[in-house]
């Protein structure tokens, strides 16, 4: 089913909504949740409570354009709060590294004012990226958005890991002074 009538299902509450989600989506969204988890059971629970929160949400918002990215935003907050609650000294050292990979180029978020500023953050990033190539942007992402691990990303492309650790290293240098450039310091 597309995902303009999936949302539309959402829209008039018809609960085959959900099923129709979880049929489309499901495995992508626990994949999503398991990369941050690693447990396959607690991301199963972060995948339904998706669906749950996907409900509240739908409407006011109408993703019909980007649905899945809608629904991997939520799940993957829904994961990093578990996450968090549950104390996985594991998944802490991976958000402990990823966070000081990214604290070298990203403003500290006390910095940063407002909401109003986090979206034009946001969308400074998003530009950078697009400026990228596709390999990556998708490197990055695939890092810095499902948590992968830099052995998943060579496996998955195919690439040597110092490549891709030298590939990170030099987006983030590159990310840090595109910042700069539109007005953040770091």
């Amino acid at each position: 089913m597309e995902d303009e009538k999936i949302v539309e299902l959402y829209l008039s509450k018809d609960e085959s909504a959900i099923s129709q989600t979880a049929q489309k989506y499901g495995t992508r969204l626990r994949q999503i949740a398991d990369s941050i988890l690693e447990d396959t059971q607690i991301a199963e629970e972060c995948e339904n409570d998706t669906y749950f929160k996907a409900w509240e949400l739908i409407p006011p918002n109408e993703p019909k354009a980007y649905l899945f990215a809608f629904l991997g935003r939520i799940i993957r907050h829904i994961a990093i709060d578990r996450c968090r609650r549950n104390n996985s000294t594991k998944r802490q050292a991976v958000f402990c590294e990823l966070t000081a990979e990214m604290q070298e180029c990203i403003p500290d978020k006390n910095r940063i004012e407002d909401m109003t500023e986090a979206t034009e953050l946001s969308r400074i990033i998003n530009r950078f990226l697009s400026n990228c190539t596709q390999m990556q942007c998708d490197v990055f992402v695939r890092r810095y958005w499902f948590f992968d691990s830099i052995s998943e990303i060579c496996k998955r492309y195919g690439f040597s890991q110092s490549k891709v650790k030298t590939m990170l290293f030099r987006m983030r240098e590159e990310l840090r002074t595109y910042l700069e450039k539109e007005g953040y310091t770091v």
